[in-house]
């Protein structure tokens, strides 16, 4: 039968396939075929109607290791051109934070290689010429920029799946990635921005284990600015650490673990007998994690602050859904540009974030402002800054339980 008879499926199964495994890619392992799930497709509401958009899919991924996509082929039918694929593989690529992709009539490749010089990034290549994964992988590390054998040790330490059903999505493996290379080469202060509802824990989780089980962190301090920040992700998804974790709590410090949760109250405070953390040396930990790090740590006067400078020799990384940047403020002064942002708006275009409306109501709060009483004492017991408070504060310098209480009882009704 003439290709030109031949179906995209046709192709990929009678060419594209057979290729691949003769340049040496695993079947079982190393590629994908029709990659449906990489997004969920946005979510669409009309009245009480919802249904979802179309799923992105990719005809093939290609692996180095499970946790390192490395190329992405778009296959056509004969009829089409060697290289009509290579658009829409190149904007996948994009998502897919994947620097290497191919097209494909059945014909040949059209390669798209970023580390090709002379400012051609591509060429044709035969069917039978397809580069192997060592080939690409050799690649990938100039193109990263992972030149020693330590580095692409931490780059190829893999993700933790205890369910095959669940594995890290396609930005939080993204996210993962970059953070790992970066500190594979020498990185110390990382910024990831991920949107809230995107999974900044489980991907923190992933990140701390990869560097944990390659032994480029082996003592790890994990921040955050709520009781509830610290419980969830210690029952949640750091339970896998076990009897290697422990959560700080009654100002007591016992040097006997490996991973320390913590909240940046319970290890320092306005005076000297409050900062325990002064207990540890100022090379004890390897990694400190700050969850919501636009809270305290981007401000230079914060005790976040002081803490990281105390450790400064750890690698810091700081996790955001809102990086704070204001005359006063900076995340990224300290931490530097984030290695990888996902953003609200990726996130519902994607399809794992709802859509939403807005919806405004005015309280008497809202209208008139609020001021505390003289010595009026947060729920942390801190003394609250005596001035007034209106909108422009609500919800991110002060929240009123009693004014958040009162707008969801009203939302049902709206």
């Amino acid at each position: 039968m003439s290709k030109k008879n031949l179906t995209e499926r046709d192709i990929c199964t009678k060419y594209i396939t057979p290729a691949l495994i003769e340049s040496g890619w695993n079947l079982h392992s190393q590629f994908r075929e029709e990659v449906t799930f990489f997004t969920d497709g946005r979510i669409y509401v009309h009245g009480k109607m919802v249904r979802r958009g179309e799923q992105k899919r990719a005809d093939y991924i290609l692996y180095y290791k499970p946790n390192i996509p490395i190329a992405i082929i778009e296959a056509k039918d004969n009829k089409h051109s060697i290289g009509d694929g290579m658009q829409q593989g190149l904007s996948y690529a994009e998502i897919l934070d994947i620097p290497f992709v191919y097209s494909t009539n059945g014909d040949g490749f059209l390669e798209h290689d970023p580390t090709l010089t002379h400012g051609v990034l591509e060429k044709e290549i035969s069917l039978n010429n397809f580069p192997s994964p060592d080939e690409l992988w050799q690649r990938y590390k100039k193109y990263r920029g992972i030149e020693e054998d330590e580095a692409e040790k931490v780059a190829l330490s893999p993700y933790y799946i205890d369910d095959p059903k669940r594995e890290p999505r396609y930005y939080q493996k993204n996210a993962i990635n970059r953070t790992i290379e970066a500190i594979a080469k020498g990185q110390k202060r990382i910024l990831l921005v991920m949107a809230t509802g995107t999974g900044k824990t489980y991907t923190a989780f992933q990140i701390i284990y990869r560097l944990y089980k390659s032994r480029k962190a082996k003592r790890i301090l994990f921040l955050a600015d709520r009781n509830i920040l610290v419980d969830q992700t210690k029952i949640g998804d750091f339970k896998h650490f076990g009897d290697k974790m422990t959560k700080i709590t009654n100002r007591t410090i016992d040097k006997s673990f490996e991973i320390y949760l913590s909240l940046y109250q319970a290890i320092t405070g306005n005076s000297e007998e409050k900062k325990i953390f002064k207990e540890f040396s100022r090379d004890f930990f390897d990694l400190i994690v700050i969850d919501e790090a636009h809270r305290g740590s981007a401000s230079e006067d914060s005790q976040w602050r002081e803490i990281l400078e105390y450790f400064e020799s750890s690698v810091q990384i700081g996790l955001t859904a809102t990086p704070k940047e204001t005359k006063y403020v900076s995340n990224i002064s300290y931490f530097g540009e984030p290695v990888y942002t996902y953003s609200l708006k990726q996130g519902i275009d994607d399809g794992f974030l709802a859509p939403y409306k807005v919806i405004r109501l005015s309280l008497d709060k809202d209208v008139e402002g609020w001021r505390p009483y003289n010595g009026q004492t947060d729920d942390k017991g801190e003394e609250i800054e005596d001035r007034e408070y209106n909108t422009k504060d609500f919800d991110r310098n002060l929240v009123l339980t009693q004014r958040t209480n009162l707008v969801a009882k009203r939302l049902p009704n709206i």
